[in-house]
């Protein structure tokens, strides 16, 4: 095991990371209804922060109360509590002597009925496409929106700088507002913001350059995934769209591009055979992938199959069951089992901060 890469400190952005083992984006719905991050929180980051120079990539955090709608009890960061709240996070995370980037992100028409209505939001999108048959239409969203968004993620970003987070990370993966605009399955624009692979990546392109300017781009990373299928997306053929866009990052030196597999699809495994290797032709800084990795797949993955590229194996769902996955990893250690009907459970501590760490690792901290 001593020989793996996944072993190797990797400078990304401002950090150095002291392995290639990272934590994904993991939603988990326990903020408050005010969307300010909860001392159990603090408990559950602070958990998973357990072996030194691990990269967290936080869950996704709401860049306004216009970018809400969808999840209940998932954290913001547009205000001054939201900010202070993060602040004893990052500051736990760091203390552990970890790194953590901060996921922002907007719903558009993946937001639902019931939580627009009770936020008095409107579900918006690039075009009055619902997300799937009987969803609600999105209405499309005006220019003059389409640019205070793009705002509202540099002041997100300006903030997340202010909570502690050591970068931050656009979400345009996953059929969320970003996604969204990038592929053609949602976006029938006819102006600057849709109709060509050009245009549907200003809004993506936009965001990312003002993030960059604000922040500096060694603090923020963009998460893709060019093949998912999940909430309505899936463009015929993605690879000139994201080739597009990754090349647009590359030309900023973002700190890293983040992919997801095809064979993951939102939180579930999905069977597919599309491959990303035409992302990491484009790509030559830190890669973080996403794909439902095992621990051998993962030394494979960075050891026999792209041992000329800098990549981090992002892990999530066994991340959730396992605060010392990193540990348990590198010392071979078998890995408990998450329980899938706890990962949503509003505010409750129960299949979130209770899962056991190893006994190996305990006695390790003198346990």
């Amino acid at each position: 095991m001593s020989e793996t890469r996944l072993f190797k400190p990797l400078k990304i952005g401002t950090v150095e990371v002291k392995h290639r083992v990272g934590m994904a984006p993991l939603t988990r719905l326990r903020a408050t209804g005010d969307f300010v991050p909860t001392p159990l929180m603090k408990e559950y980051y602070g958990q998973r922060a357990s072996v030194p120079g691990t990269l967290i990539i936080s869950e996704g955090t709401y860049v306004s109360p216009s970018a809400c709608g969808g999840f209940p009890n998932a954290p913001g960061i547009w205000n001054k509590d939201q900010v202070a709240a993060w602040r004893t996070i990052t500051d736990e995370v760091h203390r552990k002597g970890c790194f953590i980037f901060c996921q922002l992100f907007a719903m558009g028409r993946a937001a639902n009925i019931e939580e627009s209505r009770i936020l008095e939001v409107d579900i918006v999108g690039p075009s009055a496409i619902p997300i799937a048959e009987g969803a609600p239409i999105p209405r499309p969203m005006t220019i003059e929106e389409i640019k205070q968004t793009v705002q509202d993620f540099v002041t997100a970003s300006e903030n997340a700088v202010s909570a502690g987070f050591d970068g931050i990370e656009v979400h345009g993966a996953n059929g969320y507002l970003i996604d969204q605009f990038i592929q053609d399955v949602s976006n029938k624009r006819d102006d600057e913001y849709g109709g060509s692979v050009e245009n549907r990546s200003r809004y993506i392109n936009d965001i990312m350059t003002a993030a960059a300017n604000a922040i500096g781009p060694e603090r923020v990373g963009l998460r893709l995934s060019p093949w998912s299928r999940f909430q309505g997306m899936k463009m015929e053929n993605p690879i000139p769209q994201f080739a597009d866009i990754i090349n647009k990052a590359g030309q900023l030196n973002l700190a890293y591009l983040h992919l997801v597999e095809s064979r993951v699809s939102g939180g579930d495994d999905y069977e597919s055979s599309e491959r990303l290797d035409f992302a990491y032709k484009l790509w030559n800084g830190p890669i973080l992938v996403a794909g439902g990795y095992k621990s051998a797949e993962a030394r494979k993955l960075v050891d026999q199959e792209y041992p000329d590229k800098d990549i981090v194996v992002i892990f999530g769902r066994h991340f959730v069951s396992n605060p010392d996955l990193v540990y348990r990893i590198k010392e071979g250690l078998e890995l408990s089992a998450y329980e899938r009907g706890t990962f949503y459970t509003c505010s409750s501590p129960v299949g979130y901060v209770d899962y056991p760490f190893s006994a190996k690792y305990l006695v390790s901290q003198g346990a």
